[in-house]
């Protein structure tokens, strides 16, 4: 029997949000007394207001979550009680699969059939993989003389700074909540303040799955104030950030100027995908670059923005992109069949609208899209936006644009691909189609890029890890990896005397 579809608008219009902070398992206002009111980039209806924290909120989630590590409340529970509360968790998190697939569309503007189908279901499988890794990791014995024992173990670091960016909220939240209470470390989480309820009700769920309260903080607040207040405070022990390399640099300096606490950065991306004349399925090629390009408006670091097309197929590689553009004409994202939705805020619309008027200036050859569309709705739209002719010196080129913005760019030889593909800042993703498996190879090894994909893009999951070179960032999300930015190493020695009688009592 088919389930009646769900009347989005309905439900959208009884929605009743908390922005308050989330510290020690209670809800509190900022202690300033601040607020953001907060609209929706859908159509600009008021989604309420949200605690603007500072570093006074920061410091009370701060020495919440200190107090919750040092009494142990959470870190001492043998791994199959935490895995237990952390499978909970992830249960809650399905549980409640329509009520954060709505606040996450109303907030940040995606479709709410991605935000119903991918962000619910990958922040709960996020969390109960690292539920059930927890307890099949296995530290180690160094070999050593009979009258040594040398243990080697990994302690949770204590005190973590999770700030996590728009764009995924649920999502990149997981990617750093998950690994952290899995190995027993104590959070405090900041989500953008243009994002900021289902980090919110995250936390909630959490305290209803069991963790104990103070263990998971949330302080919602401008990156200036409460990010920078969370990153320059003495009692973090590790800050994992997400979100623009400008702002990566400064995380960087920030533990510099305070306790030297250790930085993971996941930064930006101008990822390239790389199309060489043996690639024998073209349109299959332009239908997984442009899909990957204009999925989540464009908001995506890893989006696919430099297609790199040999010259000899350059002309109609083009004209299949132009062609799969119509696919993903902006539509109303509590519309169930809308492909793509709302730009997150009127400044990122006008950086997406900037960066098509630059391409254009700088002699790009504007093959679709281009114009802000919908104005009628009250929200931020951009058509899907493709341009020809583009130059490797271009700002479209070579900036993150963040955006439904992508360029294709010809090279001559696979020499020259390998060269463009890599002349960016950034180094987070790629992909290479070819049908020869040496040449395949081959490029993918040149590729200074933390994940290459061949012949596909972004058929990843959980299991492998995320993060990029250069100045994409440092250390990796996902997989078994992560869990080395929240632990730290010991070493144990043990003395084992030789015993004077042979070994007799």
């Amino acid at each position: 029997m088919n389930r009646p579809s769900i009347d989005w608008h309905a439900r959208a219009a009884e929605v009743r949000t908390d922005g308050r902070c989330f510290i020690a398992g209670q809800r509190r206002d900022a202690a300033s007394g601040e607020t953001t009111v907060k609209r929706s980039p859908v159509d600009g209806r008021l989604l309420g207001t949200v605690a603007r924290g500072q570093a006074a909120d920061v410091d009370a989630a701060v020495r919440s979550a200190r107090a919750a590590f040092d009494d142990r409340r959470w870190a001492r529970q043998p791994p199959a009680a935490r895995k237990k509360v952390l499978l909970r968790f992830a249960e809650l998190v399905l549980a409640a699969r329509e009520e954060l697939a709505l606040l996450e569309t109303l907030d940040m503007g995606k479709p709410i059939a991605h935000a119903l189908t991918v962000d619910v279901p990958a922040t709960a499988r996020c969390i109960a993989w690292y539920a059930e890794a927890l307890d099949k990791r296995y530290d180690e014995i160094a070999p050593t003389a009979e009258t040594g024992l040398a243990l080697i173990t990994r302690e949770p670091v204590g005190v973590v700074g999770a700030i996590v960016p728009w764009n995924y909220p649920m999502i990149m939240a997981a990617w750093k909540i998950a690994p952290a209470l899995a190995m027993g470390n104590s959070l405090v989480l900041k989500p953008s303040e243009k994002s900021p309820f289902t980090a919110l009700r995250l936390a909630e769920l959490a305290l209803q799955a069991g963790l104990p309260a103070g263990v998971f903080n949330v302080v919602p607040g401008h990156g200036a104030e409460a990010g920078e207040a969370l990153a320059l405070h003495m009692d973090v022990d590790a800050i994992g950030f997400t979100g623009s390399t400008r702002t990566g640099r400064r995380m960087l300096e920030y533990a510099g100027r305070s306790n030297l606490k250790r930085v993971f950065n996941e930064l930006g991306g101008k990822s390239a995908f790389l199309v060489f004349p043996d690639c024998a399925d073209l349109a299959r090629a332009a239908a997984t670059a442009a899909g990957s390009m204009y999925f989540n408006q464009g908001e995506s670091c890893n989006a696919p923005s430099r297609v790199l097309v040999h010259e000899a197929i350059a002309d109609q590689f083009a004209a299949l992109l132009a062609a799969q553009a119509p696919r993903y004409a902006p539509g109303d994202p509590l519309a169930p069949g809308t492909a793509m939705g709302a730009i997150v805020d009127e400044q990122q619309l006008r950086t997406v609208l900037g960066y098509i008027q630059a391409g254009q200036e700088q002699g790009a050859r504007l093959l679709a899209g281009g114009r802000q569309v919908r104005l009628e709705s009250g929200g931020y739209y951009v058509e899907p936006t493709l341009f020809d002719g583009v130059h490797s010196s271009m700002r479209i080129a070579q900036e993150e644009i963040f955006g439904p913005v992508q360029a294709v760019l010809r090279f001559r030889d696979e020499a020259e691909a390998v060269r463009l593909a890599n002349d960016t800042p950034y180094g987070l993703q790629a992909s290479v189609w070819s049908d020869h498996l040496s040449r395949a190879h081959r490029v993918a090894r040149a590729l200074r890029a933390g994940t290459v994909h061949v012949n596909q893009y972004d058929e990843d999951d959980i299991t492998v890890p995320f993060g990029g070179f250069k100045q994409s960032g440092n250390g990796r999300d996902k997989s078994m990896h992560a869990f080395d930015k929240y632990t730290e190493l010991k070493t144990t020695w043990v003395r084992i005397d030789p015993a004077n009688d042979g070994g007799n009592a």
